[in-house]
């Protein structure tokens, strides 16, 4: 780009909606987040997903950038961040998916990821933003515009590994720090991330294996086909620490929901007499019966025993 200037201009003069609470945040603490994002090796194709990690790193910065009592609703400058343009074309524009249109905004973010695909800017400035330095001055550039009295607060707390989307992690690995806090699920956007982390985290902790049967199915895209599989469900437990999740693969995971496999208290595997299978088939279960499953390398992430009980009381089928 051999003049930025037209771009810099454009993003430190957002238009920004009115509110009782002063201008609206919310397009540039969207902004910021995409560059961080960037900075990590996000988005290197120019495709910004709208996955637990967006989401989460844009209600991250939020809570660190923002003092008013705006809502911090990612899907609306996800969305409206379209009509800010430069020389007359927008710089950023969503893709939806095949078959679907983005005619206005979408305030759920489960019905956002099922008509989105992926948001991307103007070719022009992502070939800038690729450039770290012109990167990082944009996005200090955007903190100093925005949020000046909290740019060196910011700066103190990123670099010190401290916010929303950290601890959240932290609490969802139930790390020993994390234990005391009570992180409270009040919005749609907090659900949805704390689920991708819980759906993301489980096969991590569990090196991407299927606790009981050892299948590790990947591909070099970076899928996994092992699931997450909450031992309470959601809905009776609102807990979705690691504690509460098994890595399965996916037709252990239904037989498991079912109550047809079960986990004792020595990490044994239990089969219900009600199972109807080929015994000498290569992938039947009766084989796992009475072996130990894996369990991840940190005790602080093993099964709990209570929530194991709970599942062979109310839905194992003995």
């Amino acid at each position: 780009m051999s003049d930025p200037s037209k771009f810099l201009y454009a993003l430190t003069h957002l238009n920004r909606a009115p509110t009782k609470f002063g201008k609206a945040p919310h397009k540039p603490v969207l902004l910021i987040t995409l560059l961080e994002l960037m900075e990590s090796g996000y988005a290197s194709d120019n495709r910004f997903y709208p996955d637990t990690e967006l989401v989460g790193v844009f209600q991250e910065n939020w809570r660190l950038l923002v003092d008013t009592a705006n809502n911090p609703d990612f899907t609306q400058p996800f969305y409206y961040l379209q009509s800010e343009k430069v020389d007359g074309s927008a710089y950023w524009q969503l893709v939806a998916m095949p078959g679907c249109q983005v005619n206005a905004h979408i305030k759920s973010i489960n019905k956002l990821i099922s008509v989105v695909n992926y948001g991307r800017f103007n070719d022009e400035l992502f070939l800038y933003l690729s450039d770290p330095s012109n990167r990082a001055y944009v996005r200090q550039l955007l903190i100093n515009t925005y949020f000046p009295t909290k740019a060196g607060e910011f700066a103190k707390r990123k670099n010190s590994g401290e916010g929303y989307f950290h601890d959240l992690e932290a609490y969802i690995l139930n790390a020993p720090e994390a234990r005391k806090k009570i992180i409270k699920i009040e919005t749609e956007e907090e659900v949805y991330v704390r689920s991708g982390l819980f759906k993301r985290l489980v096969p991590q902790v569990y090196q991407q294996t299927c606790a009981i049967s050892g299948m590790q199915l990947g591909s070099t895209f970076g899928h996994t086909f092992v699931d997450a599989c909450h031992i309470v469900p959601f809905s009776v437990s609102h807990d979705d620490r690691v504690t509460n999740g098994l890595a399965l693969c996916p037709n252990i995971h239904r037989a498991f929901d079912r109550g047809l496999i079960a986990i004792a208290d020595d990490y044994t595997v239990l089969l219900s007499s009600h199972i109807r299978e080929k015994s000498e088939h290569a992938y039947s279960l009766n084989k796992f019966e009475g072996e130990k499953m894996l369990l991840p390398e940190l005790q602080s992430a093993w099964p709990d025993v209570g929530l194991l009980r709970w599942h062979r009381k109310e839905v194992f089928r003995s």
